[in-house]
């Protein structure tokens, strides 16, 4: 079995729209903090990865199903489980639970970019981390 990463958090009532139902665009946040705490519980935080090596994750593609509402106080659980590792690029999927209902599936392709905003090579220590968790 391959390595998942989860993140619990509530959805506070910035997260929703008039009728209390969580806007999809919080999504795409909630989904952010999850890899950023999962490459952190990995032991090579996004941030020193940049210190170290120059190089940083941009997200390049985001495929997003929604399949039910999240509601305003929900606790939820972010699940995120690498899926593929190549020489410039991760893709992660993420799924967005209530308790054991998915509400929301995202693909996310990251692709490790220089300084000067090109693809460049992900580094040989965040590489070896993200073969591991496969």
């Amino acid at each position: 079995m391959s390595y998942h990463h989860d993140l619990r958090l509530r959805v506070y009532y910035a997260d929703t729209d008039a009728g209390g139902i969580v806007y999809h665009a919080a999504y795409l946040n909630f989904a952010e903090r999850a890899r950023t705490e999962m490459l952190r519980d990995l032991g090579y935080p996004h941030n020193q990865m940049i210190a170290e090596t120059g190089a940083l994750f941009v997200v390049r593609r985001i495929e997003i199903d929604y399949l039910a509402p999240a509601l305003h106080d929900d606790e939820l659980t972010v699940c995120t489980i690498v899926e593929a590792v190549g020489k410039t690029s991760v893709t992660l999927k993420q799924t967005v639970l209530r308790g054991d209902k998915a509400l929301v599936e995202l693909t996310v392709t990251l692709v490790c970019m220089n300084a000067n905003g090109r693809a460049t090579r992900i580094p040989e220590k965040a590489l070896a981390i993200f073969n591991n968790a496969l």
